[in-house]
């Protein structure tokens, strides 16, 4: 939280409860280097610690953010802050919102009165994070999220653990700004939108951040979070089985992004075929 995050002490004991006296022991030891470096071959990624609100304005929107859907990806440049990944934000089925990572619009479980308890993403050893949810109805989803070179492939998957074939799966997936240094202006310039690439391009330098996803159903963004979306519509899944769509996260530095763009969309066509 501290060294990557730049965490206040009091943000820390928000996030971790623990006494103000046993936090600044512990950070008296605490080195300077994170103990996840990134470079230009690999990317650094992180769960997102939570307490801090992912996003600047549109706060009414994203009441109690879960901090299990979000991790932290780090641009290879120097002092480039890092994007928040919500992975998902949401998901939608033909039975209607039955997975939302905050309170805003209710989901299908508010009438029920259940409630989706946070779960923390698990770090592997390599450096990637995965993470499994179940909802009170047996379906189950989670997210991969691998550093790689230059940014991050990701994987989000729904296992349908109903007796009915679920229809009509529509996700949210939603890089949030705010922390991006150079990226989090609340406007529309310097950002475009073309199915299924989102890209958002630095204020001040041939910078950008890219998100695809295969199967996008919508690529859009809010100014006000502000926020990139690529949306993707998850394959129907029949009782007991279990679909997925693969994505990635990209930072470019240069001046010829057109070329980096049809790059990555080349190879994104190349993903089913394997």
């Amino acid at each position: 939280m501290v060294r990557d995050h730049q965490y206040t002490l009091e943000e820390v004991m928000q996030v971790t409860a623990l006494p103000k006296r046993d936090l600044e022991k512990r950070l008296a030891h605490l080195g300077k280097k994170s103990a996840f470096p990134g470079n230009d071959a690999r990317i650094k990624a992180l769960p997102y610690p939570g307490g801090r609100h992912p996003r600047i304005g549109f706060l009414d929107g994203a009441i109690d953010p879960l901090r299990g859907t979000k991790v932290s990806i780090f641009p290879p440049w120097e002092n480039g802050g890092y994007v928040v990944l919500d992975i998902p934000e949401a998901i939608f089925s033909s039975m209607g919102l039955v997975f939302l990572a905050h309170t805003h619009v209710p989901t299908i479980w508010n009438a029920q009165n259940a409630v989706i308890e946070n779960q923390d993403w698990i770090i592997e050893e390599s450096g990637g994070l995965h993470s499994e949810w179940r909802l009170p109805n047996g379906v189950a989803f989670g997210a991969q999220v691998t550093p790689g070179p230059g940014g991050a492939d990701l994987e989000l998957w729904l296992e349908n653990g109903t007796k009915a074939k679920l229809t009509q799966l529509r996700t949210q997936i939603c890089a949030m700004l705010k922390a991006a240094t150079g990226f989090n202006e609340q406007n529309q310039e310097h950002k475009e939108y073309n199915q299924p690439l989102a890209v958002v391009k630095a204020r001040n330098a041939d910078r950008y951040v890219l998100l695809a996803f295969e199967h996008c159903g919508r690529a859009w963004g809010n100014e006000k979070c502000p926020c990139m979306h690529s949306d993707p519509v998850l394959p129907d899944a029949a009782a007991g089985e279990r679909v997925s769509v693969r994505g990635r996260l990209l930072f470019y530095e240069g001046a010829d992004i057109q070329s980096e763009k049809e790059r990555l969309l080349k190879e994104m066509r190349t993903w089913r075929k394997r």
